[in-house]
């Protein structure tokens, strides 16, 4: 098992580095939707390829634009939810575990963070990555849905990657 440090401890250089991570995936979030704004007009968008396309829309809501019909209130709520996943996630950083764990929670640090500047700034989201195929087209998104979908894969990844006595210890007992 992963022994893991008090909250109340300073940063170490192993926890910097995965907050320098998550800051690499803020910057490219935010420069890649930049290029984008600066490009294209609302709708706007160029082909690629046969199945992917840039283009330019914005999110007010979630997931899949989940409450995006809402009347403005889930602005704040996506807002205040990324923050205080991003407060999670920095304590988690700070207490450590595995690379793979670490590395998860970094990238979706940086996706979240990414969001969460959009909401504040914009009041949505900006996303620009469309596949798509004949009539079917996956909702588009951006390099911070990206990121944390990679990194919510690596914590799922490193659970199955823990001793089978781990999960025996942690039910002794009930």
């Amino acid at each position: 098992m992963t022994r893991r440090r008090p909250l109340s401890r300073p940063y170490s250089t192993h926890s910097l580095r995965w907050l320098w991570l998550a800051a690499g995936v803020f910057v490219a979030d935010q420069l890649t939707k930049a290029a984008i704004i600066a490009a294209f007009r609302d709708g706007g968008g160029l082909a690629i390829t046969p199945f992917f396309t840039l283009v330019l829309t914005y999110n007010t809501g979630a997931a899949f634009s989940f409450l995006a019909g809402a009347s403005g209130w889930q602005r704040w709520l996506f807002a205040g939810i990324a923050a205080a996943a991003a407060i999670v996630i920095v304590a988690l950083l700070r207490r450590g575990g595995s690379k793979i764990y670490c590395a998860g929670l970094a990238l979706i640090l940086g996706g979240a963070l990414g969001n969460l500047i959009d909401r504040l700034l914009l009041g949505k989201v900006v996303d620009f990555l469309l596949f798509h195929y004949a009539q079917w087209a996956y909702p588009a998104f951006n390099v911070a849905d990206s990121a944390i979908t990679v990194g919510a894969g690596l914590i799922v990844l490193d659970s199955f990657r823990r001793p089978r006595g781990d999960a025996r210890e942690a039910t002794k007992g009930v």
